[in-house]
């Protein structure tokens, strides 16, 4: 996190992630599972005003850091909830127009979220037209990817590469959010609220050109 700019997204997988928005442009509710340095949380109290945010962070210890990384106070449009991540996901059935899942132990993904159980919930628990992110970090993604598969469908599920760090982000969907074969990147950022699409210029042209290329 930059101090002097808590709301700006300093790493590049967190802002993989949030081109999450290409799908869904203006989501009513994003869910979180971990918190971390609430990056992409103050990112989206930040520059998506509509939108209210929910995080599952199984931690104490983490959610106490919450002012040092000047993660803002729960309110109409933010609720920090001290819950275990897989069960924050399966008692959400039909609720999130995006699911962000970034949850790491010392020894990395937790086996709870890890399973076919989890991926299944975390579909169920996208709303119509939703979609999800993760970070797979250090990981085997491919089996990860393989889950997501079953739990959406192959042609429902997607894997980018980060360019200069070690990451994969797994993307998958609801519904078929880009009827197009190709993205056109123009209509789709002007959906973007401004402050957000602003930031992410550069992240949602490099994942379009990758989904259009592929």
């Amino acid at each position: 996190m930059r101090t002097f700019r808590p709301g700006q997204l300093a790493v590049d997988y967190t802002r993989t992630m949030m081109a999450s928005l290409l799908w869904c442009p203006r989501p009513a509710l994003i869910g979180m599972v971990g918190l971390g340095g609430g990056s992409q949380v103050k990112f989206c109290h930040r520059h998506l005003p509509a939108t209210r945010v929910e995080v599952a962070e199984i931690n104490p210890h983490v959610i106490a850091l919450r002012r040092r990384f000047r993660v803002p106070d729960d309110d109409a449009r933010l609720r920090v909830h001290l819950a275990d991540g897989a069960r924050f996901v399966r008692e959400s059935a039909g609720r999130f127009d995006i699911l962000l899942v970034d949850g790491y132990d010392r020894t990395g993904i937790p086996a709870d979220l890890s399973t076919q159980a989890f991926y299944d919930d975390c579909r169920r628990a996208l709303a119509p037209g939703g979609v999800f992110a993760s970070n797979l970090y250090a990981t085997n993604a491919h089996a990860h990817l393989e889950r997501l598969a079953r739990a959406f469908g192959r042609d429902r599920t997607w894997m980018l590469e980060e360019r200069r760090q070690s990451n994969r982000v797994a993307f998958a969907w609801d519904g078929d959010p880009f009827p197009e074969r190709r993205i056109d990147l123009r209509s789709r950022v002007a959906q973007v609220p401004r402050g957000a699409a602003r930031q992410l210029a550069g992240t949602f042209a490099r994942v379009a050109a990758a989904w259009n290329a592929r």
